[in-house]
């Protein structure tokens, strides 16, 4: 235990939920891997035992609790053998329902975010578009007011819970001659007339529901507007940065996981009369590895820290995904690596595991994109603020 971080709390609640996990998650895993689909089910047990409102105000049903265990449950999330599975349930909890509730007003906490909390609901965020990728300015889906309805028209990509969803929270474009600062956030059904979602095939994350979705005039009420119009850009910028932290976080629990899974392999497969751990060569690999995703654990504890005090973090969050996700899938290919044959094998873990990690440096901002934004903040200077108090 990290006493610095972590209360005795913190880990009573790892081992109940761990115990959740391996108990009512695990003997499903297997199947909604090869199904692609997440059952509705766990969803409410999930939201039964608290798990989606470990952060969110009592008043809709959450926990009010500290950041130390959101980091708890993505942590155990991706000790499962299944990032998919993982990025289902996260993505509901922290990308959509962050959004309802910093910019949500009352009616939408109530009818959205209380019933999101309790798992009754499920949530997806839409921002990223086929033309757009990490370009999030350059969206094309607008929103045209007409009267007291708002129509919306246009594609998003690389959608997390894109099929399963309930209701959207969905950025266009208000205003196109403003460019970033014409974006909006806006709230939807899913079964709204004009939507379509297309589930897309993905080399990892198979548990996950993944989609492209077309907006082609869909009617939504004015007061589905979230926040201030034309505030869109800047609030996607603010949780980005915690977007960031929950996926450096996810990228040194798996890298974590794979070397824990791997040296107990290496304490029992023998050759040349002995056991693998036993090799220099094969030890001091392990050792650098276990050295790096140590550090990146406890420079993301943290900024964890200080984002749980207020702190705007977006400097080091960015420095955490761009680190962490990096070393996890160094980490991963040379873990692989120690098991040989067996590595490439479906029944053990690391073939999975591979998979799922490329996504690390890609989702949420690529690797590239992210240099590119610290180049702003360390070598042009540049001085990022929150758009809202969070």
């Amino acid at each position: 235990m990290n006493s610095l971080y972590f209360t005795e709390e913190h880990e009573l609640f790892r081992e109940s939920l761990r115990s959740f996990l391996h108990k009512e998650v695990v003997p499903h895993i297997e199947k909604w891997e090869k199904t692609g689909t997440i059952e509705r089910f766990i969803w409410e047990k999930f939201g039964e035992m608290g798990f989606f409102g470990l952060k969110y105000p009592e008043a809709y049903g959450g926990l009010g609790l500290d950041l130390f265990y959101t980091v708890v449950f993505l942590e155990e999330l991706q000790k499962i053998k299944s990032s998919g599975f993982a990025a289902a349930m996260w993505a509901h909890a922290y990308l959509a329902m962050t959004h309802l509730n910093a910019e949500g007003d009352e009616r939408i906490k109530q009818e959205y975010l209380a019933p999101s909390i309790l798992g009754k609901k499920i949530g997806a965020l839409c921002v990223t578009e086929p033309f757009g990728g990490s370009d999030v300015a350059g969206m094309r889906t607008t929103a045209v007011r007409q009267g007291d309805k708002f129509i919306i028209n246009g594609s998003k990509t690389f959608i997390t819970n894109g099929v399963y969803a309930d209701y959207y929270v969905v950025a266009a474009k208000t205003s196109l001659e403003l460019g970033n600062k014409g974006i909006s956030m806006f709230l939807m059904d899913s079964n709204l007339k004009g939507i379509s979602a297309t589930k897309l095939d993905k080399l990892g994350w198979r548990a996950s529901d993944t989609a492209e979705i077309a907006f082609d005039n869909v009617e939504i009420p004015v007061e589905n507007l979230m926040g201030e119009e034309g505030k869109g850009f800047p609030y996607i910028m603010q949780h980005f940065a915690f977007e960031r932290l929950i996926m450096a976080i996810n990228a040194h629990a798996r890298a974590e996981y794979a070397i824990d899974y791997t040296i107990e392999y290496m304490s029992q497969r023998e050759a040349f009369g002995t056991t693998i751990n036993k090799f220099q060569a094969l030890r001091h690999t392990m050792v650098e590895h276990a050295t790096e995703v140590e550090h990146c654990k406890l420079f993301n504890y943290a900024a964890t820290a200080r984002l749980d005090k207020g702190e705007y973090v977006v400097k080091e969050a960015t420095m955490a995904k761009l680190k962490s996700t990096k070393v996890a899938d160094l980490a991963i290919y040379d873990c692989l690596q120690m098991l040989g044959g067996y590595g490439y094998m479906e029944e053990y873990p690391l073939a999975r595991l591979l998979r799922d990690s490329r996504l690390g440096p890609i989702g949420g901002g690529t690797s590239e994109i992210l240099k590119e934004i610290l180049s702003k903040m360390i070598i042009d200077k540049q001085n990022y603020q929150p758009a809202v108090k969070e």
